[in-house]
């Protein structure tokens, strides 16, 4: 009789701290079915809060964008037949317009022709280079026309001593995307560009600009 008493009260005691936790049966055929083994929770279970969750997503996208300017840079050096030489730099931050730094010496003093021309081919001197750069299939025309060839950036001016220093900023010669001018070659001609308004047989597709004195290949140079 004691002893039975007291087995009553210790499953009366155990009954309040202990429950048996058993999952939802199984199927043999369900690829999670394995060996079942009880557990017991001595303590509350966990719940997840959706609105907790939201919160901290929300938070998570609150956080503010930060934009890196993208800069990019390109180099051609200037060299022919002649002794006509130079550089040509470029720069252009994300996709704005490009700016474009022209020094070119051994120049005759006077306005010379300045374009960048289809192909960064010089095997047979800067006449494989071929046209001038024109992928929307335009007429040759001055730089701030409407229509014109993208590789059209009209005429630098040498002086005395034969030195042309000038910057153009052009939105057609970009140094990123389809119409990207890396590659192509940058070339100073022996006579002025008239622009496209000559009334010459070449200058709706040159400018009647003459020979190519010198010419160079545009390639991309890290930026400083």
């Amino acid at each position: 009789m004691i002893a039975a008493s007291m087995a009553a009260q210790l499953i009366s005691s155990s009954s309040k701290t202990l429950t048996l936790i058993s999952p939802p049966p199984l199927s043999s055929s369900s690829s999670l079915a394995r060996p079942f083994r009880s557990s017991f929770s001595f303590g509350k279970p966990l719940n997840f809060s959706a609105s907790n969750l939201s919160i901290a997503a929300a938070a998570a996208a609150s956080k503010p964008l930060t934009v890196v300017a993208a800069s990019k840079k390109a180099v051609a050096v200037l060299k022919g037949n002649s002794e006509v030489e130079g550089v040509v730099t470029l720069l252009q931050e994300d996709d704005g317009p490009t700016t474009v730094k022209v020094r070119v010496t051994g120049l005759t003093p006077g306005l010379h022709g300045f374009h960048l021309h289809e192909f960064g081919d010089t095997t047979n001197g800067c006449i494989s280079t071929g046209p001038h750069f024109n992928p929307n299939g335009m007429t040759h025309g001055a730089p701030e026309d409407e229509i014109r060839h993208a590789g059209d950036l009209g005429n630098i001016v040498a002086n005395a001593d034969g030195v042309a220093e000038t910057t153009i900023v052009d939105k057609q010669v970009p140094l990123a995307g389809p119409n990207a001018v890396i590659g192509r070659a940058f070339v100073v001609h022996e006579l002025e560009d008239d622009l496209g308004k000559g009334g010459h047989e070449l200058s709706l597709s040159t400018g009647n600009a003459g020979g190519r004195l010198a010419c160079g290949v545009v390639g991309l140079t890290p930026v400083e």
